[in-house]
C-alpha cells in the first residue's frame, strides 16, 4: 500500500544543499528531490522525497520503511540549531554558518555501505573512490529499475577480496571491507555510543581517524566524530600553518567543536572549497 506523508525538519534544512554530490547508484538527488531504491525484508522499493517552498519534506514510499528511511538519511529530525548560533562568529565555519545554514550531510542506508565507502575513499581522489564504490555497489547488490538498494553487509560478505580488488579497491582495504563484513553486526552499531563504536573500530587494521569519521557521520548519523585528517583539512591546516601539516596536526582544527566535530568538519570543508575562509592573516586565531 503506498504511504504519502509530509516530515518537517527540525531546524534549518535544505534538501537541495545537502544533496550535492549526493548521487550514487543507491540514489539521485537533483534539485531538492530524493529518489532512491530501499531494501525492504526480501523487496526492494522505492522511495521519493521532495522538499516545498514551505520547507516541509513530501515523501512518497511504498510502506513506511520508506517514510523510515528519509527520516534517517536526510538527517530532518536532527536539529543543528546549537552548531549554527554558537559558531556564529567562529573564523573557520562562522561564515558557512549563515551561507549554508541548511547543509546537512546525507547519511548512507546501511552501516555497510559507509564502511565502503570508508575504504573505497582512504588516499585518493574523490572521482576515483565513488568509481569504485559505485563497481562494488553494481557488482554487489540488488537493483531496482535504475537505481540498487544500498549494500547489506551481507552482501558484501559474500564477495572476496580478489573480487573487489579486480573493481579497483586495493588488496588491502578489499580484505579489511570483507573482513569487517563477515565479523562484525555493523547494523547494532547503531545502538552503541559514538565513542565506544569509535574505538572498537580504530582498533581494526586497515582503519584510521577519517575512515570512523566516515562511518559514524554517515553510517551511524553521529554529529561528534567526522572526517578527521580529511585531505582538505590538511591542506586547510598547511595554509594557516604557512607550512605543509601533518594529518594528526587537523585534530586541533576540530577539537574546539567538542560534540559538534562532525557536523563542524562537514561546514569546514564547505566554507574551505567556497573560498569562505580569509587567510590575510596567517596567525589566524581560534
Amino acid at each position: 500500500m503506498a504511504v504519502e506523508t509530509e516530515l518537517r525538519p527540525r531546524g534549518p534544512y535544505s534538501l537541495r544543499l545537502s544533496g550535492r554530490l549526493a548521487s550514487d547508484p543507491t540514489r539521485v538527488v537533483r534539485g531538492g528531490v530524493y529518489d532512491a531504491t530501499i531494501a525492504v525484508d526480501d523487496r526492494l522499493e522505492r522511495v521519493v522525497a521532495t522538499q516545498r517552498p514551505d520547507g516541509a519534506i513530501a515523501v512518497r514510499a511504498q510502506s513506511d520503511a520508506g517514510v523510515d528511511h528519509v527520516r534517517f538519511v536526510l538527517g530532518v529530525d536532527d536539529d543543528h540549531s546549537e552548531l549554527l548560533r554558537r559558531f556564529a562568529h567562529d573564523p573557520l565555519i562562522g561564515e558557512a554558518t549563515h551561507r549554508l545554514r541548511g547543509l546537512r550531510p546525507l547519511r548512507t542506508a546501511t552501516v555497510a555501505h559507509s564502511l565502503l565507502r570508508a575504504v573505497s575513499g582512504q588516499l585518493i581522489q574523490a572521482r576515483r573512490a565513488r568509481q569504485i564504490e559505485a563497481n562494488v555497489i553494481r557488482s554487489a547488490a540488488r537493483r531496482h529499475d535504475r537505481l540498487y538498494a544500498a549494500p547489506s553487509a551481507q552482501e558484501l560478505a559474500r564477495r572476496s577480496p580478489a573480487e573487489l580488488t579486480r573493481l579497483g579497491l586495493g588488496g588491502r582495504r578489499a580484505s579489511t571491507l570483507v573482513r569487517l563484513c563477515r565479523t562484525l553486526d555493523l547494523e547494532a552499531l547503531k545502538r552503541q555510543p559514538t565513542e565506544q563504536v569509535a574505538r572498537r573500530l580504530e582498533r581494526e587494521p586497515g582503519l584510521g581517524p577519517w575512515s570512523v569519521g566516515v562511518i559514524c557521520l554517515q553510517g551511524l548519523g553521529r554529529y561528534e566524530r567526522g572526517l578527521a585528517r580529511d585531505l582538505g583539512l590538511v591542506k586547510l591546516a598547511s595554509l594557516l600553518l604557512g607550512r605543509r601539516a601533518e594529518p594528526e596536526e587537523t585534530d586541533e582544527l576540530l577539537a574546539p567543536y567538542g560534540e559538534w566535530a562532525g557536523l563542524a568538519s562537514v561546514y569546514m570543508l564547505a566554507a574551505f572549497h567556497a573560498g569562505y575562509i580569509r587567510f590575510a592573516d596567517r596567525g589566524l586565531e581560534r
